[in-house]
């Protein structure tokens, strides 16, 4: 006999995960516009400052996290944009899988796409300001990754409350920004501490703080998304 039991909430979100990737690998359109936007505004940024006033390795910093708010913006956007398209939120919603399996496949998709952002900006970040490609460079690139877990937590949850109002896109930045600043402010404190060059224990404060952060948002919000569906 085949075992039709229903998948495990893990499982489930792995399956969510798998169709977005296949859907935006086949298409590559929120990618392609997130991967552009991340690397103008690294060159814009680049070009703008008067190099006598701000030095290139003092702006990077400030840069990097610009870059990652809103190019996680332009693809969490598209997180349930992608089932609005014949009602595929329905089919997901009659489905055999926990509704946290949803979220948790939405924000593992999510996460993984702007890393894949992230791989190219954070080199070509690099790049345009003079930044050596070692040890600091990796743990900056760690920071990165625990910044963006918290803003995927809470962006997932905005953009399943926003994806069905008439200015979605103008909705979701106004409210995952104000939920972003406390894993930005950290995320940012940490990695200008690394990249200046100083002892990696004074960013630890920081970063317990951002992992706390993260912990409480994805416990949260997975809590939270089940009644974001509720009609």
């Amino acid at each position: 006999m085949t075992d039709r039991r229903p998948p495990g909430t893990l499982a489930g979100a792995w399956l969510i995960a798998r169709k977005d990737l296949a859907i935006e690998f086949r298409t590559r359109t929120a990618f392609l516009s997130a991967l552009v936007f991340a690397v103008l505004a690294i060159a814009i940024f680049y070009f703008t400052w008067d190099e006598s006033i701000v030095t290139a390795a003092d702006r990077a910093p400030g840069v990097l996290w610009v870059v990652l708010t809103f190019s996680a913006l332009l693809g969490l956007q598209r997180s349930f944009a992608l089932e609005e398209h014949d009602r595929g939120i329905d089919a997901l919603l009659v489905s055999p899988i926990a509704r946290e399996s949803i979220y948790l496949g939405k924000a593992i998709g999510n996460l993984i796409f702007l890393t894949a952002v992230q791989v190219v900006a954070i080199p070509a970040l690099a790049l345009f300001y003079n930044l050596q490609l070692g040890r600091s460079m990796l743990v900056v690139s760690g920071i990165v990754f625990l910044a963006m877990i918290g803003i995927v937590a809470v962006g997932t949850l905005f953009s399943a409350m926003a994806v069905n109002t008439r200015l979605a896109e103008l909705l979701l930045p106004m409210l995952s920004l104000p939920f972003f600043v406390p894993v930005l402010l950290c995320g940012a404190q940490g990695a200008t501490v690394v990249l200046a060059g100083r002892p990696l224990a004074e960013a630890w404060p920081w970063l317990r703080i951002l992992v706390a952060f993260d912990i409480v948002f994805v416990v949260a919000c997975t809590l939270a998304f089940p009644f974001t569906l509720e009609e």
